[in-house]
Formats: C-alpha cells, sequence, structure tokens
C-alpha cells in the first residue's frame, strides 16, 4: 500500500440534518441519536473522549464510558484522585465528544463539572463486576508504578479482604456529571460541505443555531 495520510479520506453520503427535524431540547436530541447508534449495531456508542483542563492550562484528554444519561446531564465514574480527577477539582468544566463513524455523526458537548450524590455512585458501583470493584481498590490510577507485580500484588491483598462479601464503594472512587451549556450535532455531508446544528443554553432556555462547516 503506497497511500499516503493525506490521502485518507471518506466521502459522507448516509443522510443530512435539517433543523425542523430535530428537537428542541438538545438532551432530547441525543437520545434519539444514541438510541439510533444502538440500534445500528455501533460497537460501544457511550465510548467518549473527556477533554480536561488542568491547573496548568494544559488540555487533556482520554476515553471515558458514559453510564447514566437524564436532561440534567452525561455522567461518567472514575478515581477521584486520578490525573482528570485533580484537573476537575482544579478546573470543573470539560467537553465531551462522541463519534459514530458507522452513522457518519459526531456530537460535542461542553459544561461544567459536578460530582454525583454518593447513593448515585453507591447504586452504579453495587451493579459492577466483582473484579471491577476490586479493581477501584486495587488502582491507584495515573500514579507511577514499579511494574504489574505492584497491581497483582494488591488485587491478591483485596480479594482476600473482601473474601465472602460484597466490595464497598472506596470513597476515591465516584461520579461526575457534565452539565450541558452548548451541544454541537454533526451529520457529515458530500464534499465536506457537513450539517453542524449547535444548541446554546442562556438563562434556561435553549438556542438552535446552524454552523458553516
Amino acid at each position: 500500500m503506497n497511500q499516503t495520510i493525506a490521502e485518507l479520506r471518506k466521502e459522507y453520503t448516509l443522510t443530512g440534518l435539517k433543523e425542523e427535524d430535530v428537537s428542541g431540547n438538545p438532551l432530547v436530541q441525543f437520545r434519539q441519536w444514541f438510541d439510533e447508534a444502538l440500534r445500528a449495531g455501533v460497537p460501544e456508542p457511550n465510548a467518549m473522549y473527556l477533554s480536561t483542563v488542568g491547573p496548568d492550562h494544559r488540555p487533556s484528554g482520554r476515553i471515558v464510558l458514559l453510564k447514566d444519561l437524564d436532561l440534567s446531564g452525561f455522567v461518567f465514574f472514575t478515581n477521584y484522585h486520578s490525573r482528570k480527577g485533580h484537573q476537575l477539582d482544579a478546573h470543573p468544566y470539560a467537553a465531551l465528544t462522541f463519534f459514530w463513524v458507522e452513522l457518519e455523526r459526531q456530537v460535542r458537548i461542553e459544561g461544567y463539572i459536578e460530582k454525583v450524590a454518593e447513593r448515585e455512585s453507591d447504586e452504579y458501583f453495587a451493579s459492577r463486576p466483582r473484579g471491577s470493584q476490586l479493581g477501584a481498590w486495587v488502582s491507584s490510577q495515573s500514579e507511577v508504578i514499579a511494574g504489574r507485580e505492584v497491581l497483582l500484588e494488591k488485587q491478591e491483598f483485596y480479594e482476600k479482604q473482601f473474601e465472602g462479601r460484597e466490595v464497598p464503594r472506596p470513597p476515591h472512587w465516584g461520579g461526575y456529571r457534565l452539565v450541558p451549556a452548548y451541544l454541537e450535532f454533526w451529520q457529515g455531508r458530500p464534499s465536506r460541505l457537513h450539517d453542524r446544528l449547535a444548541y446554546t443554553r442562556q438563562e434556561g432556555t435553549w438556542t438552535l443555531e446552524r454552523l458553516s462547516p
């Protein structure tokens, strides 16, 4: 294969996106698109790129999984002592990006971050597989370790500690909710003339505008 990176391109032709076809509430519209991604068999449709900014003002990003969605926002769970946790403590604003290539769609979301109630974190943690529950105790997420054997030793320790009983949620592990102030729905179109519809919230009201591609 002699194709260069610059020559890689895809023509988007599936469908379009019109203002009259979308909901006035972007969270309702997101749910509609998310359900369509589920029905289309998109692998891990809840995978999202979380962008944060730390006290050094440098951006940082990683893939996390959406675990709940309602009209108040988007929920994910993590170690509060991780790098992203420290960044969100310092700068409680973030962005999410979903890309469903099979549907030629992208959604960008921006907003502020708040921790979910402890009850909500407890309920989700209790629903996780036991191995994942133990992993939340084993991993000091984002910290430097001497080798994988450190994890294996801690795993053995916590397996013994919680043997024969339920694994409690670690106090350093829980959920965040991104409360959106901006959502943009992108539908790929031919010749890179994509459809972009953006919702902006001001004083509790959503405004819908079309953006140039």
